[in-house]
């Protein structure tokens, strides 16, 4: 892989444009009893996951800022909240975890939109993991939301469809 193509912001950009519009649409009409619904106690249910990338949706986008604007910034690597604290992501309703997210992702999308190509190849130095970057993050950014679409996707669909396919039960074995 040449230089160029391994400091593209190219693809990963292209993913993250598209993933507030997969989840919008998944998820409109979705019963709040749907959203809430959790597999296991240790588990998060779809509006907690939506909490989540609201979340590290201010994450990663301050760290784009950051390292487009500073010269090899430090990150401190990232600190989930307090379960039982005051923004938990058992807060709120999905709907406006959903709302929050998709804001914030356009924004980042619109700020990289104008940015050169070179701008892939600007560093930071990450606390846990050492110099990486923008490139890789945006790269790892993609994969964190493929991996989240992925779960909102087994979630929604092990407790809305799959109790009630009665016999096709043995064609799918849902993993949310």
């Amino acid at each position: 892989m040449s230089t160029d193509s391994a400091a593209s912001i190219q693809a990963p950009l292209l993913l993250l444009e598209k993933t507030p519009f997969l989840l919008e649409t998944m998820l409109r009409d979705l019963p709040v009893e749907v959203s809430q619904w959790k597999p296991a106690a240790d588990r998060w249910s779809i509006s907690e996951v939506l909490a989540h990338l609201a979340h590290a949706e201010q994450v990663f986008s301050g760290r784009v800022r950051r390292i487009v604007a500073e010269e090899s910034p430090e990150l401190e690597a990232f600190e989930p909240p307090d379960p039982a604290g005051p923004k938990a992501y058992s807060r709120g309703a999905a709907s406006e975890h959903l709302a929050e997210f998709a804001g914030t992702r356009r924004a980042a999308i619109a700020l990289l939109r104008g940015l050169p190509e070179s701008v892939g190849a600007r560093t930071a130095q990450h606390s846990a993991i050492g110099y990486i970057t923008l490139s890789q993050m945006m790269n790892e950014w993609a994969s964190h939301d493929l991996g989240h679409l992925r779960q909102v996707a087994e979630l929604y669909r092990a407790r809305a469809f799959y109790p009630h396919a009665g016999p096709f039960q043995k064609y799918s074995n849902p993993k949310p």
